[in-house]
């Protein structure tokens, strides 16, 4: 996963949690606007989050920013 990503995912998750708390829950469409500005980083987040961890379409944000942060 490219940095830029990683931080994107890790900033975003880590402002859910302080504005929801723990228990908040997100997409991989979270990180991204609601444009397709950028469509390789898009499709990035998408294999990383469906076909290399089978995630559910919404998980917890303390979970992807763990995982995120291992290099997972």
């Amino acid at each position: 996963m490219q940095n830029v990503l990683r931080e994107k995912i890790i900033a975003v998750c880590e402002k859910k949690i302080q504005a929801k708390g723990e228990s908040v829950g997100v997409s991989f469409y979270a990180f991204f606007a609601n444009k397709n500005d950028q469509p390789a980083l898009v499709m990035e987040a998408a294999t990383w989050w469906i076909h290399t961890h089978q995630l559910d379409h919404f998980e917890k944000a303390s979970k992807i920013k763990n995982m995120v942060a291992a290099g997972l």
